[in-house]
């Protein structure tokens, strides 16, 4: 495979970001892009995917602590048994906070449903009338 070489600017444009955001995420040690003889950095694919996993961490609602962590087990491990045994981990523990998440918004949207009811039969009593909406 032909390493494909990027500019900063070239990934920000492909994940529409500020470049400001990579390099905070070289900041945080997530990256390491290699530098030109003029101190330009370069992204290699290496980059290029963890910048997909980065983001998609984030699409996911991963904290970057969490993100950097599975992120960086490949490096430690390149059979990737590592990194997958933490994303699996994370995963779960995710999954278990949306479902929380949802069943309180269903009760919220329950107990808005019975108070948008009980608001709709008073008006319709103070109307004299049947008020629809």
């Amino acid at each position: 495979m032909v390493a494909l070489l990027r500019t900063i600017t070239d990934i920000a444009k492909e994940f529409d970001v500020t470049t400001r955001t990579i390099r905070y995420y070289e900041e945080l040690g997530l990256l390491s892009p290699q530098r030109t003889d003029a101190k330009k950095r370069i992204y290699t694919n290496s980059d290029y995917a963890k910048l997909k996993l980065i983001f998609r961490g984030k699409k996911y609602g991963f904290s970057l602590d969490e993100i950097k962590e599975m992120v960086l087990l490949f490096d430690k491990d390149r059979t990737g048994k590592k990194q997958l045994e933490r994303t699996v981990a994370y995963g779960k523990l995710k999954m278990a906070e949306i479902d929380e998440k949802m069943r309180e918004l269903q009760e919220i949207r329950d107990e808005l449903e019975t108070m948008h009811l009980d608001f709709t039969e008073k008006l319709n009593s103070l109307k004299g009338g049947s008020y629809i909406e």
